[in-house]
């Protein structure tokens, strides 16, 4: 048996791999850059794949249990992501394999019934949590809200909802999606958050890290796209907030804005009550603040940025975010946005 990296360019071998993952009821993903397997007579029996620094379809023919299989994959996974200066690593699997993955190193985050979230390298989410407590000045007894924004980018809705939850705690803590999957950038998306809350003495505003909405627990966000493993990602997404970051930063409510428009983000509200009610946590779901009775939305500021209706864009966003949207940098994204069919 030997070890091979598979030709993504070819179709034939591909398929080969797509037939092999079906045996295990998994499906080939399209963002995979790097495939390994291990062949007996010419058939695949083993395999593994990574995408950047997210390690999937791990599938071994019980055949080959005990023989160090896994080993050998994920360590050859890994010192390909260490030549590409990727030093910290994420696996999904089913819940079945996860004592597997803890034989050779992974430590466990969170798991659902059907999916388990495992890391290795230098990074933890325990580190990332004890940062992010390190940044926030609360009091013992204060009650602390957490709201998580994309910020596409921030407009008055997103300014209301926060001068509410504001409002309600003691404390709120932003976290802006980290994940560079938006058609504006994360250093610009939570710049305008800041000069947004400027005015919000008890807002702390923070990066949200590889561990919220990003590839590793929520890659479905970002392609908009329905399928089987829609709630099993929301489930870990949102298990992943009340178990790691409400719980160990003592936070009581997380604050989400109403959702008329996204069914996606419509189902991840209503999976997110649930997880949350398992940690007797609190979700706060605040109507969206309205413009000509419509809601307002980053998705509708970037549809106005491709009809250049630039002067309706002033009823929509904060002045901050207006002066970036008219600036050369905010062109260049408007060009963007007009040439592309992204969703975000």
């Amino acid at each position: 048996m030997n070890i091979e990296t598979l030709n993504l360019k070819s179709n034939y071998q591909k398929n080969e791999l797509k037939d092999f993952l079906k045996k295990f009821h998994l499906t080939f993903d399209d963002s995979i850059d790097y495939s390994l397997v291990i062949r007996r007579d010419e058939e695949i029996v083993a395999t593994a794949s990574k995408s950047k620094n997210i390690i999937k379809c791990f599938a071994i023919d019980d055949s080959l249990r005990g023989e160090g299989v896994t080993n050998t994959l994920v360590t050859t996974l890994l010192n390909k992501s260490f030549d590409e200066g990727i030093f910290h690593s994420f696996v999904f699997t089913k819940p079945s394999n996860e004592d597997i993955f803890k034989g050779v190193g992974f430590k466990s985050i969170s798991k659902t019934d059907k999916v388990a979230l495992l890391e290795i390298g230098m990074n933890s989410i325990d580190k990332t949590i004890n940062k992010i407590k390190s940044q926030l000045n609360w009091q013992q007894n204060s009650s602390n809200g957490l709201l998580i924004m994309n910020c596409n980018p921030f407009t008055l809705g997103h300014q209301f909802l926060i001068e509410y939850a504001a409002d309600k705690m003691d404390n709120i803590l932003i976290l802006v999606v980290e994940e560079n999957k938006s058609s504006f950038p994360f250093n610009d998306r939570i710049d305008l958050v800041k000069k947004g809350t400027a005015h919000l003495k008890n807002v702390t505003v923070l990066p949200s890290s590889e561990y919220v909405i990003s590839s590793a627990t929520f890659p479905n966000y970002f392609l908009r796209k329905e399928d089987d493993s829609l709630i099993e990602f929301m489930k870990l997404d949102t298990l992943i907030t009340a178990e790691h970051f409400c719980s160990k930063l003592n936070i009581n409510t997380r604050f989400v804005g109403e959702e008329p428009y996204c069914n996606i983000t419509q189902k991840y509200n209503e999976t997110m009550i649930e997880t949350f009610k398992n940690f007797n946590l609190n979700v706060s779901i605040i109507p969206r603040k309205e413009m000509k009775e419509k809601a307002i939305s980053a998705s509708r500021v970037r549809e106005l940025l491709k009809n250049d209706e630039i002067e309706e864009l002033k009823t929509l966003v904060p002045q901050s975010t207006f002066d970036y949207l008219i600036s050369e940098k905010g062109k260049e994204i408007a060009e963007r946005i007009k040439n592309s069919n992204s969703v975000h």
